[in-house]
């Protein structure tokens, strides 16, 4: 017999947006007992670019909504706990030249935990977001999945990669079956306070921020060198060396190893839509076979070591004695910098660093040495790696029945951020981590980020790079 949905109580964590505003909608339609609440997770405003008013405008186009909608409406300030677990995090990798996303935690640590908690004190039986996914129970048996939402332009499970089933069992998702121009009409014909409303940008429930004067809070700023490394490093770096003739002897017959990304911007399709996974140009039973130590140096990024040395020379017709670095073959000084903490790799925007025909990025951080690697193209092989590893201790499975065994290798759908289209890899586990094999060279691979492996729609899992 099926549940009386009247009986279910459903609580909405409306955030003013059009999204959560559509999902309370629905459920109300369909009969649950709803109710809404809207958390502040942020009180500091000197940070945000939009004024100390963004979050109090937010809590006023929720409220309306809710009395809109026609149903409870409550407040709850969750910045406390939102500091401690979230933005202390943030300001601990990032001092140690690591790129935390906020909006994965948001979701393990506030969400589907603090929020929940209060909310179950208000009777909640289910919290509902307005996130573009769905979740399901797993046919057949006990437990539940997280699929891809069905608007590809907007999946969001990625930011979902670290729930838990204990999670999942009272988590909702009312509008992942929808596309966004759906949701736009919903609330266009319901008359919703926020249907022409813009989607929100920034970090989770905080809004957009200028970034470096965020970290300037708690990160000290002091300046260090910028240098850009040429393609010449590259050809002398033992490492580099032995990563590219490694993977060399791990490809199938006829099978070429492209050295770096080909250049797509991440901004149109996000998913598969069902295609397939490919075959991997590298022979599974060498990677199968290849050891510990091998599969640490294919995951190890390279450490840059470029010493400049000075030479005097004289200037002009006074002869005026000056100083100036000598040529180096292998890169030059380019700039100076505030902190190598406030960068990470594959960053673009926000280095002032011009005279370049093509776009600079920054190839790596060394926070020890206080210096910012950058280099110049798309195809500059300093932006480019094949494999990356994951710690045991960070390695999340979302199917706990699924998880991989030591000495275990499956081929998964992988990507390494948000907006990034899914890419075939080769996921290896042994004792001392979870490697990731790509298929093609990925770009920008950050540490402190996460990446997330799909079968098919489903998201079976998740870690820190």
């Amino acid at each position: 017999m099926e549940q009386d949905k009247s009986k279910i109580k459903v609580c909405v964590g409306l955030s003013g947006g059009v999204d959560s505003s559509v999902a309370a909608y629905l459920l109300r339609q369909e009969g649950y007992d709803v109710f809404a609440m809207f958390m502040q997770n942020w009180h500091d405003a000197d940070s945000t670019l939009h004024g100390d008013c963004e979050w109090e405008e937010d809590r006023f186009v929720a409220e309306m909504v809710a009395r809109k909608i026609g149903i409870p409406f409550y407040f709850v300030d969750l910045s406390k706990e939102y500091r401690q677990r979230v933005v202390d995090y943030m300001f601990s990798e990032y001092a140690k030249g690591r790129t935390p996303n906020p909006d994965v935690l948001c979701n393990r640590e506030i969400k589907f935990d603090a929020f929940w908690d209060v909310a179950r004190k208000y009777g909640a039986d289910y919290v509902a977001t307005g996130h573009y996914c769905q979740a399901e129970e797993i046919p057949g048996q006990a437990g539940y999945r997280i699929l891809e939402g069905a608007d590809p332009n907007k999946d969001q499970t990625y930011f979902l990669c670290q729930l838990t089933q204990e999670q999942l069992s009272h988590a909702m998702f009312p509008i992942g079956h929808l596309t966004k121009p759906e949701v736009r009409r919903i609330a266009k014909e319901a008359d919703l306070p926020s249907a022409e409303k813009k989607d929100s940008q920034g970090i989770c429930f905080v809004g957009k921020v200028d970034l470096p004067t965020f970290l300037k809070q708690k990160l000290a700023s002091v300046e260090g060198d910028v240098v850009e490394v040429y393609d010449a490093y590259y050809e002398q770096d033992p490492l580099y060396l032995q990563q590219q003739d490694l993977l060399s002897t791990l490809l199938l017959p006829g099978a070429r190893l492209e050295r770096t990304v080909r250049y797509a911007p991440e901004e149109k399709i996000l998913t598969s839509d069902g295609q397939p996974l490919g075959t991997s140009p590298f022979s599974q039973e060498k990677v199968s076979a290849l050891s510990d130590g091998q599969l640490q140096m294919l995951s190890t990024p390279i450490a840059y070591q470029i010493d400049f040395e000075t030479e005097t020379y004289r200037s002009g017709k006074h002869h005026v004695k000056k100083t100036r670095y000598r040529e180096n073959p292998f890169g030059r000084i380019v700039g100076r910098h505030e902190g190598a903490q406030f960068y990470t790799i594959g960053q673009r925007k926000g280095l002032g660093i011009g005279g370049h025909e093509e776009p600079v990025f920054v190839i790596a951080t060394d926070i020890g040495a206080n210096r910012v690697y950058v280099g110049e193209g798309h195809h500059h092989k300093g932006l480019s790696r094949f494999c990356l590893r994951i710690d045991p201790a960070d390695v999340h499975w979302i199917r706990p029945d699924l998880c991989m065994q030591p000495g275990e290798v499956r081929r998964y759908r992988v990507r390494i951020r948000y907006r990034q289209p899914l890419q075939s890899a080769t996921l290896i586990l042994r004792e001392s981590g979870l490697f990731i094999l790509f298929d093609q060279p990925q770009r920008g691979m950050s540490p402190g980020q996460f990446a997330v492996w799909y079968d098919g729609q489903e998201m079976l899992g998740s870690g820190v790079i």
